[in-house]
């Protein structure tokens, strides 16, 4: 079954520094129909202008991975960490027993355009962890890549939880096919462009849950950035 959520149709919280768009319930927008979708808990789409930013705040026990779509982010965490993420970089944070940390547009004159997605972690009260790495465009040109997984590879981010991510950035006609396993769920997000999934036409920000499928064939009909969730 393919479920689409419409970009339209999402959450938004609208600040002078911050405008977000939430696919499921998050801070003030609740939605008792978008709680979430499995160990999928989050997906934000955020636009910071030039200067602003997340001031430090706590989290924990939650698995946050951060995609910039266009622009820098500046992070800082209560570890230690501190740089730069910038387009074709995947960051991870596992909140585990406790973290804080902030969040900077890291352009004083641009703004910065990104995802940022939460799962729920297998276990809670964790070692608090933070990871980011470089993603090869040539392993994600007109196919799909693995980027994040509980048994990451040399140019994977770590999730604490049975779910995958997957990346493909797409020209205008390619399609590309994701098998989905017995017992398992996908959910597709368009960051760019629009493709074809299914019966359904998806633009940037559109979401598809999908259930009880063998297989997702995923057609651009423009160069498109899409973003895919394989979970138990």
């Amino acid at each position: 079954m393919l479920t689409l959520r419409k970009s339209a149709e999402r959450g938004r919280t609208k600040l002078d520094w911050l405008d977000s768009r939430h696919s499921f319930s998050f801070g003030d927008y609740h939605d008792a129909a978008h709680m979430g979708f499995g160990p999928l808990r989050a997906i934000n789409e955020d636009r910071v202008i030039a200067g602003g930013g997340f001031p430090p705040h706590d989290h924990r026990d939650m698995e946050i991975v951060t995609y910039v779509i266009d622009g820098a982010l500046a992070h800082q965490d209560s570890l230690g960490s501190k740089g730069v993420l910038n387009k074709g970089e995947i960051q991870r944070m596992s909140a585990g027993a406790g973290i804080t940390h902030s969040e900077f547009n890291a352009s004083p004159d641009a703004p910065v355009h990104f995802l940022q997605i939460w799962f729920s972690p297998s276990k809670e009260g964790a070692e608090p962890s933070y990871e980011q790495k470089g993603i090869d465009p040539g392993t994600v040109a007109d196919r799909l890549a693995r980027v994040a997984a509980p048994d990451p590879r040399a140019n994977e981010v770590r999730l604490d939880q049975d779910a995958e991510i997957w990346l493909a950035v797409l020209s205008a006609n390619e399609e590309v096919v994701h098998p989905i396993e017995d017992g398992r769920r996908a959910w597709l997000q368009i960051a760019r462009g629009i493709v074809t999934a299914g019966p359904h036409r998806l633009v940037a920000g559109d979401g598809l849950a999908v259930t009880d499928e063998t297989a997702l064939a995923i057609r651009a009909h423009e160069p498109a950035e899409i973003l895919l969730f394989d979970m138990a």
